[in-house]
């Protein structure tokens, strides 16, 4: 089996310089309109970011970048309500919630989707196969697309078990520490607790959740700053068309922004479909997840779901040649 790589604003943000091509700028309401302020969930799923501000990218389109680094798309999406960031990154099982408590924001595209997400189990804990899960505790951060994912699996094999709130920078503890019998979660957490577990590892799959990894937009940005945002997706294509080709200097860029292997990350780049598109099914998806959202109080069980459709903006997206 292929071993797969996968995913509250603090005090002070860290911002990370990737090269020196990414210029930054001053906050995300900045009068600058060829300058953005993107928040970078740290995970492969968008590895487009690093690849464009390592290679050139973000310079060769004109467009001056400053990434902030968060650990989930639960950070990510409340620094962009907060409009502490113009552009964020974010999956579709938090953006279902946000869009709820914040209809501002637009999704401008999907940058990726993923299918190898895995249930990370110890074998130490009698954890061979997904039945075993049954009555284990499982760690993962609560409202994420790593919980929806284990929450999916466990529905659809007739398990009951006991989710654990963990965050993400904690995984690979909880696991060592034997603190919880299996972990759900993105990467680079989800590679560096099968690292850290080592022989004791079990990868587990299950469900039929697919992760679609979604850039998000403020209404500011949009109206202020539309160039750098087609600007922005115009780098992130051509990054995409790198990363599809196995460029190494594209994978250099991501193993450096992620702390992945090398190696390890090659291979597991090649199980992503990095096309940047934005297609109408989307929303039916992000009305699903919403609906999951709620039975778990991230959505108010009383809040009546939106239509997603209209927070679909796909004027930004490269054009296809004709």
């Amino acid at each position: 089996m292929k071993t797969p790589v996968r995913r509250f604003i603090t005090a002070a943000m860290t911002a990370v310089a990737l090269t020196t091509s990414v210029t930054a700028c001053t906050d995300s309401g900045s009068a600058n309109a060829d300058e953005l302020t993107v928040g970078f969930v740290v995970d492969p799923s968008w590895a487009q970011i690093p690849v464009a501000a390592d290679t050139g990218l973000f310079t060769e389109h004109d467009v001056k970048v400053k990434v902030v680094n968060f650990q989930s798309g639960v950070e990510a999406l409340q620094a962009a309500a907060a409009g502490q960031v113009d552009i964020t990154t974010a999956a579709d099982v938090p953006t279902s919630a946000a869009l709820t408590r914040t209809p501002s924001l637009r999704v401008v595209a999907d940058g990726s989707r993923w299918e190898g997400s895995r249930i990370i189990a110890r074998r130490s804990a009698g954890i061979n196969t997904i039945a075993d899960l049954a009555g284990k505790s499982i760690g993962t951060p609560l409202g994420t697309s790593a919980a929806y994912y284990i929450s999916n699996a466990l529905a659809e094999n007739n398990i009951e078990a006991k989710l654990v709130q963990v965050s993400p920078s904690a995984m690979v503890t909880a696991a060592t520490q034997h603190n919880v019998d299996a972990v759900s979660i993105f990467q680079p957490y989800q590679a560096q607790t099968v690292q850290a577990l080592g022989t004791d590892a079990v990868e587990l799959a299950g469900g039929t959740y697919n992760q679609h990894s979604l850039f998000i937009a403020t209404p500011t940005a949009i109206s202020e700053k539309s160039g750098a945002i087609t600007a922005f997706l115009a780098a992130l294509n051509d990054a995409g068309t790198a990363l599809s080709k196995g460029d190494d200097a594209a994978t250099q860029a991501v193993a450096k922004a992620t702390q992945l292997d090398h190696d390890l990350l090659r291979t597991v780049l090649t199980e992503f479909d990095f096309t940047l598109q934005l297609n109408p099914d989307l929303a039916t998806k992000l009305t699903e997840l919403g609906e999951w959202a709620k039975t778990q109080k991230s959505i108010d069980p009383s809040v009546q779901l939106p239509d997603y459709t209209t927070f679909l903006d796909n004027q930004f997206l490269p054009k296809s040649p004709s």
